[in-house]
């Protein structure tokens, strides 16, 4: 495990070299500024390269940062990060049975407030109602732990506001066009890129913490993610966001949807919610079509007119309109 809080060798060479490209820095300097032997700097070097920093070495001259890793480790992250909570402190796994879990175990710590939990591949990812989440390496796993002084019911804001704010981000940074599928996927061209689940603990009607897990095919096969859950019938179809002959930032996606789900948080706190609302709308591709909802009490089926400042799904069926707060939904034709 790496954090942005616990300074490392790793961050501080890093630094360094960022701000000397695209000069060289000399073995002696790096050893010198960080009280290592050369031998050290030697070996934390081929471990930065390991990461998959490409650094050029040449000797009587010393390293230079070409390029930087595509791995979402904390400095990376931390470096010109712009919120004010979400995102400060960052926790970050190779491999993690549960991000989620993580972030279950730090939600018992009063001081952890937009914590950030995030993996390079989950072993035991779920979804929502305990369903198998398959996270493979290309991918971006993470939870964000929050403390929000609201009442229990505004959780179901919580997929709104955040599958928005995931939307927002992926169109500033890759350029791409997602559709919002109530309650909280995100998907393109009908196949799901992404998906949220919300755990929240409740005290005296009031939210103690929530916690946010967030699942994005990044970079990843979908045929091995498909294989992986065929036996699922709900499972529409999984897709990636940047194919295999593509490039993209993972770092600068994730930079993005921090400020903009911190954004629509506070947009929550201060009882702002209608424009993300109408944003959420949008977007939907839920809204307008005829759907199957299946729910805990049973099944109902409707046309999806909108969703109310809740988050809820409201539903139209002979002149009645139901809202709906949670459940599993098709559309038919």
């Amino acid at each position: 495990m790496y954090t942005s809080f616990d300074e490392t060798t790793f961050d501080k060479i890093i630094t360094l070299l960022k701000s000397h490209q695209p000069e060289f820095v000399s073995g002696e300097k790096l050893s010198k500024t960080l009280s290592l032997s050369r031998a050290a700097v030697w070996k934390n070097i081929k471990k930065l390269q390991s990461f998959g920093y490409k650094i050029e070495s040449k000797p009587k001259t010393g390293y230079r940062l070409h390029t930087s890793t595509s791995l979402l480790l904390p400095w990376e992250i931390s470096d010109g990060l712009q919120t004010d909570i979400i995102g400060r402190k960052i926790y970050y796994f190779d491999k993690i049975d549960s991000t989620q879990n993580f972030a279950l175990e730090l939600a018992q710590k009063p001081h952890e407030n937009g914590s950030v939990v995030i993996a390079e591949r989950q072993t035991q990812g779920r979804g929502r109602l305990n369903r198998k989440w398959v996270s493979p390496k290309g991918g971006i796993w993470m939870s964000i732990l929050l403390r929000p002084n609201f009442e229990s019911s505004y959780t179901s804001l919580f997929p709104m506001i955040t599958s928005l704010a995931l939307a927002v981000s992926i169109e500033k940074t890759l350029k791409i066009k997602t559709e919002l599928k109530w309650p909280n996927d995100l998907t393109i061209k009908g196949e799901k890129i992404a998906g949220i689940l919300i755990d929240a603990s409740i005290e005296s009607n009031k939210i103690d913490y929530i916690i946010i897990g967030v699942g994005i095919n990044f970079k990843i096969k979908p045929e091995t993610v498909t294989k992986s859950i065929k036996a699922n019938q709900r499972n529409y179809g999984i897709t990636t966001l940047i194919k295999k002959d593509q490039n993209g930032n993972p770092v600068e996606l994730v930079q993005q949807f921090l400020l903009e789900l911190e954004q629509s948080y506070n947009s929550v706190v201060s009882d702002s919610i209608e424009k993300i609302r109408k944003e959420w709308s949008k977007r939907s591709s839920t809204i307008g079509k005829n759907i199957t909802a299946t729910t805990s009490t049973g099944i109902l089926k409707g046309k999806a007119i909108g969703i109310d400042k809740t988050g809820a799904l409201l539903l139209s069926n002979r002149g009645r309109v139901q809202r709906l707060l949670a459940g599993d939904i098709t559309y038919k034709n």
